[in-house]
């Protein structure tokens, strides 16, 4: 039987170089999946924590009639709340005054509102938040009816 012929040095340093390339290719694919990963997450992290800025806001709105204290405390959660948003890349879409823009926001009302420019926001209804990543989810609005709506 006749000995195998061992592989010459090019071979030996092709198959190197391939080797090394596809480690690398794997390394930047598994880093690319854990981000992607690690983004996902976060979105399920502030999806599960919105419910909850939307319902001390909604107690706030309700609160007139308790003792101050009560809506200090509440108010102070709220902020705090904010910023744990804000701490894990979310910022909040709530300005008035600004144009509706339907990639950020969602109309819920038109109505008449002869101090502000037509088309513009008038009230937030629903803050929306955004992210590097894109929208998480709109604001919902109601909009400055333009002149003979």
């Amino acid at each position: 039987m006749l000995p195998e012929p061992e592989p010459d040095v090019e071979e030996l340093r092709d198959r190197w170089q391939r080797a090394v390339a596809e480690a690398e290719n794997l390394r930047k694919r598994y880093e690319r999946q854990a981000g992607q990963e690690r983004g996902a997450e976060r979105d399920r992290v502030t999806a599960a924590w919105l419910p909850v800025v939307d319902h001390l806001e909604l107690a706030l709105r309700h609160a007139a009639a308790d003792p101050r204290t009560i809506v200090a405390g509440v108010e102070a959660v709220c902020r705090q709340a904010y910023a744990v948003l804000e701490q894990l890349g979310y910022r909040r879409i709530a300005d008035t005054g600004e144009p509706f823009d339907p990639a950020r926001h969602e109309a819920a009302q038109v109505r008449p509102e002869p101090e502000a420019p037509p088309g513009s926001i008038i009230e937030v209804l629903r803050a929306g938040y955004d992210s590097d990543r894109g929208l998480l989810r709109p604001a919902v609005v109601a909009v400055a009816a333009k002149s003979g709506e």
